[in-house]
């Protein structure tokens, strides 16, 4: 028996083990900046206290970042980690190098990241060049599919 209310905070169960995030029918964003920064921050942090509220500052803050080229443009700026209000070096070098990897792979709207992570020619490719990210590990790859809205 917890003597708090931290239950409440906990992330509700899903589907792969270990991702520490809610998922609910239909999770996910319709937005490759919010993917990529919820996918970088989600490690080792709570959901509802440090990642969710960074991800809607983004969101209301660059609401053309939802395409690749549009979070390309605003992170070009630096000012990633005053909107989201993070300074740690290694996970906004992780944010650059998954918007590279989907620059790469020729993937602008999240509608796009859904159907590469479908089709079976193309979703071992893109998760081949994701997982060679700093941090990317399985767990990441399946909680992108996620946020893509699989």
């Amino acid at each position: 028996m917890t003597s708090n209310n931290d239950a409440a905070d906990n992330a509700a169960p899903t589907d792969s083990p270990g991702i520490d995030a809610p998922a609910a029918t239909g999770r996910g964003w319709d937005h490759i900046g919010a993917i990529i920064v919820d996918a970088t921050l989600q490690r080792r942090q709570n959901y509802h206290e440090t990642v969710k509220p960074r991800v809607d500052a983004l969101i209301a803050a660059w609401p053309d970042a939802a395409t690749t080229s549009g979070f390309r443009r605003h992170v070009d700026t630096g000012k990633l980690s005053e909107v989201i209000d993070w300074p740690s070096p290694g996970r906004l070098a992780q944010v650059e190098d998954i918007t590279r990897v989907l620059e790469g792979q020729g993937i602008e709207t999240v509608m796009e990241l859904r159907g590469a992570l479908i089709d079976p020619a193309t979703r071992p490719v893109l998760r081949e060049a994701l997982a060679a990210v700093r941090h990317v590990s399985p767990k990441t790859l399946d909680y992108i599919d996620t946020l893509s809205g699989l």
